[in-house]
């Protein structure tokens, strides 16, 4: 049964969402054994942080838990950033995941189930994986923490995709992000139902339910630098994450009255560090560029390109060239066992409709490196003074007969224009 709490205009109070995790604690035996799979840093705007640390104040003195931060193919938190996220939590409460080594296979989506679910553009099995703590037995309760928020793989984020991702492993990493690029990535942000979704779905039904995984969705905007709460959702069964899909269209997806010629984005260094997580700024605000158009990303923290060595360098190799070069090197067998690298270019350009400018920090990112992977540079300290990020809103703008669109978070959001589908 879901409990859950929300509200359409005014935010939760501390009291309203704490009040609905002490239901979902009362439930606990004392003795228990939890493990809480929240996300990493990268989701700062999204209250898994303070939900993550009042579980364990009001939990670790009765029971045994531990917290495995569902990091995917990012790299792994920094004490000073765990710290930053959940507080004051030892050390030894924290387990790590590896995509690469922690998994084990859980079930195999056969072919026809791929091909149904995506309309018959990609045809192969995938083989779904997930991290052996969760299949251990030796927890008694398993609580996935997320935001949910239009993501450009799956539609929507969080729910199963915390799981099959986050603590999944490199086959269903490398196909949901693939079929993601081949659908279409403007067909699928901000969409419950999905390729990559129905997919996930599948290992659901054959395989998740039977681990009873307590969901706790949330749908968060960002607020001066930090986060309002609207809505809460904590429950087991798929309408908990399609409860809080229905409010995250509507706090989550600005519509604007007509495309912007510029569009500037600001990434908060503490969350940033590379265009793989960077390029939301990318993938989220696309559908609201004119042709012709520039976004701008102010990215103070960016220094590398992918969030792991190997993806890194993949980037490196082949750049943001473009979906016919990206897709041919792909059919020629180039990204084999990477294609989620093969993915994240295609949805990283823009295939020359617009332009886009990183203005980074000339000692974590040259000029040289940025423009070699196909994206234009400018230094930050011109551009920051310009356009003074840290106190703006999001909204739009004019300076010296320019106008431009600022969005002070954008991965906690999608940028479309009325009247366009």
């Amino acid at each position: 049964m879901m409990i859950y709490a929300e509200k359409s205009e005014a935010a939760l109070a501390d009291h309203e969402w704490k009040r609905i995790l002490e239901t979902w604690i009362s439930q606990v035996k004392q003795g228990e054994k939890i493990l809480i799979l929240p996300p990493d840093i990268t989701r700062c705007y999204s209250y898994a942080g303070k939900i993550t640390a009042y579980l364990y104040e009001k939990l670790s003195g009765e029971c045994k838990v531990r917290i495995m931060p569902a990091v995917g193919t990012h790299r792994q938190m920094t004490r000073e950033e765990r710290i930053r996220f959940f507080g004051a939590i030892p050390d030894v409460c924290f387990l790590s995941h590896n995509w690469k080594n922690d998994t084990e296979d859980i079930c195999i989506v056969p072919e026809e189930i791929v091909s149904e679910a995506t309309g018959g553009t990609y045809r192969r099995a995938i083989t779904a994986e997930l991290n052996r703590n969760v299949l251990s037995g030796e927890f008694d309760r398993i609580v996935s923490i997320g935001q949910v928020v239009p993501h450009e793989v799956v539609g929507m984020a969080n729910y199963t995709k915390n799981l099959l991702v986050g603590v999944g492993g490199r086959d269903m990493i490398n196909q949901s992000h693939l079929i993601s690029a081949i659908c279409g990535i403007e067909k699928i942000m901000g969409r419950e139902n999905t390729p990559v979704r129905r997919i996930f779905d599948y290992v659901q039904k054959n395989f998740l339910d039977q681990l009873k995984i307590t969901f706790m969705l949330t749908v968060t905007c960002e607020k001066h630098q930090d986060s309002d709460l609207y809505g809460f959702y904590i429950g087991e069964e798929r309408e908990t994450f399609s409860a809080a899909c229905r409010l995250a269209e509507k706090k989550n997806i600005t519509w604007l009255p007509k495309r912007a010629k510029k569009i500037v984005t600001w990434l908060d260094p503490a969350e940033f560090g590379s265009t793989w997580v960077g390029n939301k700024a990318v993938y989220r605000t696309r559908m609201a560029i004119a042709d012709g158009g520039e976004l701008l990303i102010l990215a103070p923290g960016i220094k590398s390109f992918g969030e792991n060595e190997e993806v890194d360098s993949c980037i490196r190799k082949y750049g943001y060239s473009g979906t016919e070069t990206i897709q041919n090197a792909y059919e020629n067998g180039e990204f084999n066992g990477i294609e989620m690298a093969a993915a994240h270019l295609i949805h990283g350009s823009s295939d020359g409709r617009f332009k886009i400018t990183y203005a980074a920090d000339p000692k974590l990112m040259p000029e040289e490196i940025m423009r070699s992977v196909g994206y234009e540079w400018t230094d930050i300290g011109p551009m920051m003074k310009k356009y003074q990020p840290k106190g703006k809103e999001t909204g739009w703008y004019e300076d010296n007969g320019e106008e431009y669109y600022f969005i002070k978070a954008p991965a906690v959001g999608l940028w479309r224009v009325k009247g366009e589908a």
